[in-house]
């Protein structure tokens, strides 16, 4: 495999790319079109705001995150090791009968073991968050889309994936339009389903 082959490979992972972007002005117009495209069969979308759409989630059928449940087992975790090894230390290996106070001081232990729950939940969930995004990430191939970059200022983006066996470049086209995209741009699109050239 010759090196641009590779730095082609590592940049554009399988099922990334997208076979159409549509730019809206709003998000009910993004929400219309993915309901749209959705009634004609088409199910691979992915959208992009510059601010949260209600209902959107449930349109694209995203998946509760797994961060919370990855942030709550490290403090649990390292949290407890911090109580266990405090008891361990104080009670096992070297206990010390200081004015008769008891080896084993669970309200002494409580700050330590508080402190170390809420530093490994925070440290687990920043590079949870940083892995499950897929980040640091320095090109996407919706990047080379003219105009993608008000993504993250006042337009709304709806890509659908070049995956997608339910595509008709036509049929979706109207349908985006009708909705009321700004915009529809087809990147390396599929044939017309009456079988003429893209």
């Amino acid at each position: 495999m010759t090196r641009d082959a590779r730095r082609d490979r590592g940049r554009e992972p399988s099922g990334d790319r997208p076979a159409v972007m549509a730019e809206f002005a709003s998000g009910p117009a993004l929400l219309a079109g993915i309901r749209a495209l959705r009634d004609a069969g088409v199910s691979r979308f992915d959208a992009f705001t510059p601010y949260e759409v209600a209902g959107l989630q449930a349109l694209l059928g995203v998946r509760r995150s797994r961060l919370t449940w990855i942030a709550l087992v490290a403090g649990l975790v390292f949290g407890g090791g911090a109580y266990l090894l405090q008891w361990w230390i104080n009670v096992v290996d070297y206990p010390l009968n200081i004015g008769g106070r008891p080896f084993h001081s669970a309200p002494a232990f409580i700050p330590i073991a508080f402190e170390m729950t809420v530093l490994f939940a925070a440290a687990a969930a920043l590079v949870s968050a940083i892995a499950l995004g897929g980040l640091p990430r320095l090109w996407h191939p919706v990047f080379e889309v003219d105009g993608f970059e008000r993504a993250s200022i006042d337009r709304f983006w709806l890509a659908v994936g070049a995956g997608d066996a339910a595509l008709d470049r036509a049929r979706d086209t109207a349908a985006l339009v009708a909705a009321g995209a700004l915009r529809v741009e087809w990147l390396g699109a599929p044939p017309d389903r009456a079988g003429g050239p893209p």
